[in-house]
């Protein structure tokens, strides 16, 4: 995870979301071009980047300084039933393109989950033999989830965490829990493997995404992949310069002060 790391902490700007779900869900005139994400990792001078193959190829430029991770499995949302992600970009392809490093999706508790994690297995392999770290997005999703009271429970996010590190992950990327000290036996249950917390849908006010970088980097995490709170803000270099502060400054601790006392 070095090229992506400073000081132990990074932060990362996702943008998959175009083939997960779609168009409409997400953009807007600005944001539906991939050169204004890659216009808002440059300028931002975010730890790393995260693109599809085809996103990668047509946008992304190793003479931006920026890392990149090619996510190598992908689906549409326009299925019904369990879900299933499978690999559409080769591991070799991916460093063609300048890929540092290397993005898979796991459903946990989908019916097809052994298939991910096999699939996850060869292509961690393939990357180790090529010196690039392995991140595996772990979303618990579909099966028994439901009965487990969801998946941003203690323990369901904390079983994604172990899932990412029994499977080989150098980095997981997980969904928050919902508060810091529940989050922290996810970070625990991660072991050496580095542990990102998913950005999520744009939440309502600045304060409410800063409260959960806070509680995320309070529990000892390596940082977070953020998409939509990011360009999908107004002003997507002013909120990355706050979330920056928390990561990379320990501003949190005088956050976590201010928002006991207010």
């Amino acid at each position: 995870m070095k090229p992506f790391l400073k000081d132990g902490k990074s932060l990362l700007i996702a943008y998959d979301q175009g083939l997960e779900h779609g168009p409409s869900a997400d953009f807007d005139d600005r944001n539906v071009n991939p050169q204004f994400i890659m216009d808002i990792a440059e300028k931002g001078n975010f730890s790393g980047v995260v693109f599809q193959k085809g996103c990668a190829e047509k946008y992304y430029k190793e003479s931006s300084g920026i890392p990149l991770i090619v996510k190598v499995n992908g689906k549409a949302n326009l299925t019904k039933g369990d879900v299933i992600s499978r690999q559409v970009c080769s591991v070799k392809k991916a460093i063609s393109i300048g890929a540092k490093g290397i993005g898979y999706t796991i459903y946990a508790g989908s019916s097809y989950e052994s298939e991910m994690f096999q699939e996850f297995g060869r292509i961690q392999e393939e990357a180790h033999d090529h010196g690039l770290p392995a991140i595996s997005w772990v979303y618990p999703r579909g099966g028994k989830i439901p009965d487990l009271g969801g998946d941003s429970t203690k323990e369901t996010v904390a079983y994604a965490a172990r899932i990412g590190l029994e499977l080989g992950a150098d980095a997981v990327k997980i969904k928050y829990s919902g508060n810091s000290e529940d989050f922290k036996w996810a970070v625990q249950s991660a072991g050496k493997a580095h542990v990102f917390m998913s950005g999520g849908p744009k939440t309502n006010t600045d304060e409410d995404f800063l409260k959960l970088v806070t509680g995320v980097m309070d529990a000892g995490a390596t940082g977070v992949a953020v998409g939509r709170n990011v360009w999908q803000h107004q002003d997507p270099l002013n909120i990355t310069a706050k979330i920056k502060e928390i990561i990379f400054n320990n501003f949190y601790n005088v956050i976590i002060v201010f928002f006991c006392t207010t």
